[in-house]
């Protein structure tokens, strides 16, 4: 008998427990109130259960019908939302938004950039990926996200169409515990090379091997910049780091920044961009997205 069961009858059994009352509930769905009252009745017997208890002047659900109304709750959820996918694919939206963000890249303004986009296309979900370096690059090369916030150079291909949006500072950084925090002056390359210097590796094949702001040779490598962030607090080496990464650990002294000889702030920036394949149209959604970080964080 349960096999009979309809949409229709979860919605009138939704209408009444919400109306609290049959009569209402007939006004909600503009129908007789015969139609609600036959409806409900059709249901229980299915069922084999009362849902409302009409002993008293208004229904009132009855314990197994307060037990199988968030449930219907969540069968008419998941139709609107399987409706409103459905038309959305149609028109030609895509089924979900694929974007991989390079680990320096600033969290915040995804953030809000993700906000807005779901309050614009409710039935797009986004897939967000994580990676560092070259990692992040080749999840757009191979297709398994359609937009990467990567830096400038990882990015500079002829396969990739890119848009620039915001540079990020990088601050060479230790632990006020580490024994190069007591020096104020500018460190020389000897010095350093005393000390273990904590360097973000590259997972991709697509720049293995190629280092980036190494000035010893004493290394630690991380294919994490959280890892990376952690051993410099615990003063196991020295690093250079995204400036709105550390600039609360600097502010509340738990890292210093220190002063390398060859460290040239000029060129210790980070160019970061937006790209996608050169060669594939992005949909709606999609389109929408590099629109809105070109003019928001790319202003």
């Amino acid at each position: 008998m349960l096999d009979g069961l309809t949409l229709d009858q979860i919605r009138i059994f939704l209408a009444v427990a919400d109306a609290g009352s049959f009569s209402k509930a007939a006004k909600r769905l503009n129908r007789a109130q015969s139609a609600v009252t036959y409806g409900i009745q059709k249901l229980e017997a299915q069922l084999g259960i009362p849902l409302f208890d009409r002993t008293a002047y208004r229904p009132a659900l009855t314990e197994a019908g307060r037990a199988l109304l968030p449930r219907a709750r969540r069968i008419a959820e998941e139709t609107n939302a399987f409706r409103d996918t459905a038309r959305s694919l149609a028109s030609g939206l895509e089924a979900e938004l694929t974007i991989v963000l390079d680990s320096m890249f600033p969290m915040p303004a995804v953030v809000e950039a993700l906000r807005a986009f779901s309050a614009k296309f409710p039935t797009v979900p986004p897939r967000i990926y994580v990676q560092s370096l070259g990692a992040a690059a080749e999840l757009v090369l191979d297709g398994t996200c359609m937009i990467g916030l990567l830096p400038l150079f990882f990015s500079d291909m002829a396969l990739l169409k890119r848009f620039p949006l915001l540079t990020i500072d990088l601050i060479p950084v230790v632990a006020p515990t580490h024994p190069l925090a007591a020096i104020d002056g500018p460190i020389d390359t000897q010095t350093l090379y005393e000390h273990v210097q904590l360097v973000l590796t590259d997972r991709s094949a697509l720049t293995a091997g190629r280092d980036y702001g190494v000035l010893t040779g004493r290394t630690w490598r991380l294919a994490d910049l959280g890892a990376k962030q952690s051993m410099l607090l615990a003063g196991l080496g020295w690093g250079n780091m995204p400036s709105h990464l550390v600039q609360d650990d600097i502010a509340q002294g738990r890292l210093k920044v220190i002063r390398p000889t060859e460290f040239d702030s000029r060129v210790a920036q980070l160019v970061m961009c937006g790209a996608y394949l050169a060669d594939h149209r992005l949909g709606p959604a999609g389109q929408w997205m590099i629109e809105h970080l070109s003019a928001v964080i790319g202003s």
